[in-house]
């Protein structure tokens, strides 16, 4: 099953926390990961900040050996519904709505997605 990986995950994962070395099991093969073009947007910009230019040409190229999906109008469509009925954020409903049109579950970190359909979620220790 194809599976979109959501930034929480590739965070947690590139920091090598705990819980990212948990997920790291959980990190689909590049021929079924999904990777929607808002979370390498996000990526980009945490890795600028939080890291160098180089490492995050290094991630954004290890991205884009996976399924690379471009925000198209039925996802954004599908995202602003998603938004409505779950009061998600723009992003995250973009994320959601990618998942759901490529017949995929979302590997994330972030609360506020516990307990959607298709979701492989894993809470953050506080």
């Amino acid at each position: 099953m194809a599976r979109v990986v959501d930034t929480s995950a590739w965070i947690e994962w590139l920091i090598d926390s705990a819980l990212g070395r948990r997920l790291a099991a959980e990190f689909p093969a590049p021929g079924a990961c999904v990777v929607p073009t808002i979370v390498q947007l996000e990526l980009s910009k945490w890795l600028l900040r939080e890291a160098d230019e180089d490492r995050a040409d290094r991630v954004i190229a290890h991205t884009q050996t996976c399924v690379v999906v471009q925000l198209d109008t039925p996802i954004a469509l599908l995202a602003a519904e998603l938004h409505q009925r779950y009061k998600l954020a723009t992003d995250d409903a973009i994320v959601y709505a990618t998942a759901q049109v490529q017949g995929a579950d979302l590997l994330t970190c972030d609360a506020h997605f516990q307990g959607l359909p298709d979701i492989a979620y894993f809470r953050k220790r506080a």
